[in-house]
Formats: C-alpha cells, structure tokens, sequence
C-alpha cells in the first residue's frame, strides 16, 4: 500500500577520486529509505552528476549543475581525498562551489576529508596543497570529519546522516504530518462508507424511516443495513447518529429521519477521499 511521504534531496558533491565513497554514499541513503521511509514519512533521494545532470548551453557548466541540480537539495554531503577539483570561474573548484551556495543559504553540509594511504606518484601536487588549504579553512567555520578507510566512512556517514535528517528536518515534518492527520476526521468505517456517499448525492440527503419491519437507510440510491436484521439496523442507526453527533450532517426537521451533509461534512468528505486516493 502507498504512502504520503517528504522528499529530502541530497546532493552528493566531490572531486573524481573519491568514486568508492560515492558508491558508498549511494548505498547509506538507499539503506536508510528501507529502514526509515515509510515509519517516519521521509525519502531520501540521492542527487549526483552522474544521474541528474543533462546538457545544457548558455551559462559556466558549473551554473548549470547548481540550477539543475544544487539548488532544490536539502542536504549536501562532500568528500575530498586528494584534489580539490577543477576552477569554475569564480570558485577553486566545482566541489567547493557547491558547498559554498549552499552553505549560504543556511542548509546542512556534511564534509570529509579522507586520510587514506596514496601512492606519492599518483598526487597532483598543486591540488592536494589547494585541497589541504581549504580544508584549514572549513575546520575554521565549523565541524568536518576525517576518516582512513572506507569501512570508517561508511560508519560515520550512517551516523551522522540519520542525525542531521532528524535533528534539522524531523521536528518540522512531524508537524506537518500531524496537521494532515488532524485534518482527517476519526470516523468509523461504516460511517466514512455511509458520508462519503451522501456527500455524493446530488441533494446531500441520507434518509433514515421507520417502517413496520425495521428502518431503512439510504442515500444517492443506495440502501445501507440489512433491512429487517436488528443487528444491522442497529450498527446504522449508531452510524447515523455517529455523523450527525459530529457535525458531518444535520436534522433541519428535528424528526429524525431527513439529515443534510453539512459544510463541515463536506470538508470532511474531501479529506477522506483525498486519505483513499493516497
């Protein structure tokens, strides 16, 4: 069965050594939707350039990702190992570029700095003295992390994925979804089956009339009980009044038998059937 749930984008950023990490990365956020989606309403949908970029003329290629793909994230999470990455233009590299943007604008930022062994004849010696300058620099404006294998990396981003989701975004929604839910009214079965119908009906009437044999309830041509079993009549009678005690319909005669839906009713009606589409 579907569920309603808020869409957290994160946005996976780093230079092109860090490739296992990313795979990683992928991995944590897919495991953490199994675990936690449906419990507590929240997907996590990984952003990257290898899945959501698409080409595009115009504007610096660095513009375009962050239009793309930047701008609507919600959390973003950069890992460095041995480069900084390529200049943009107007930042060191597209990497930094990212994190700076969105920074700025008061979102989270997950960074880590990998200490794993490298080969000294592998590293470009202008970009790991760039990359160890702005990591002086984060760890002057805040928290980072390092780590010195991937098993460690894995472990502290389980970690501290789960925790920013719920300390900056779980808070928020729960309020969210508690307003959703209290906007639903809390109905019996049968009397959401019996206001839906009659919210229905053309005239908005449901009937409930004594006859020698028991009562019959109907609304929009539709009969509801059966018609001479007490058990049944009385489940009806109870649901009749169950909507009409709540405000959902009312009796203008005062007789017991002629009951129109109300506003309130209808409203409530929309929220039902809005609840069973989903």
């Amino acid at each position: 069965m579907g569920y309603s749930a808020t869409v957290l984008k994160i946005m996976l950023a780093s230079p092109a050594d860090v490739l296992k990490e990313r795979q990683v990365a992928r991995s944590i956020i897919s495991d953490w939707n199994v675990v936690n989606a449906e419990d507590r309403r929240i997907v996590l949908l990984p952003i990257g350039w290898e899945t959501h970029a698409s080409p595009q003329m115009g504007d610096r290629p660095q513009a375009i990702i962050n239009r793309q793909m930047l701008k609507d994230c919600d959390i973003l999470v950069a890992v460095f190992w041995t480069r900084l990455g390529s200049p943009t233009g107007t930042a060191q590299s597209g990497t930094v570029e990212e994190i700076e943007e969105h920074v700025a604008k008061g979102k989270p930022a997950l960074i880590y700095f990998s200490s794993t062994p490298v080969r000294p004849d592998s590293v470009d010696n202008d970009q790991y003295s760039a990359l160890l300058e702005f990591e002086e620099s984060c760890r002057q404006r805040g928290l980072v992390e390092e780590y010195d294998s991937l098993e460690e990396f894995r472990e502290q981003f389980s970690r501290h994925l789960a925790q920013t989701v719920i300390r900056e975004f779980t808070s928020e929604l729960n309020t969210d979804v508690d307003m959703q839910i209290h906007s639903v009214p809390t109905l019996s079965s049968e009397a959401r089956e019996l206001l839906l119908e009659a919210a229905n009906a053309p005239d908005g009437v449901v009937m409930m009339l004594d006859a020698l044999s028991g009562i019959i309830i109907r609304t929009n041509k539709r009969k509801f009980g059966e018609y001479g079993d007490a058990r049944s009549e009385a489940k009806w009678r109870r649901v009749v009044t169950e909507l009409a005690s709540g405000g959902y319909i009312e009796d203008r005669a005062g007789k017991g038998e002629v009951f129109f839906v109300t506003d309130q009713g209808y409203e409530a009606a929309d929220s039902l059937g809005g609840e069973n589409a989903v």
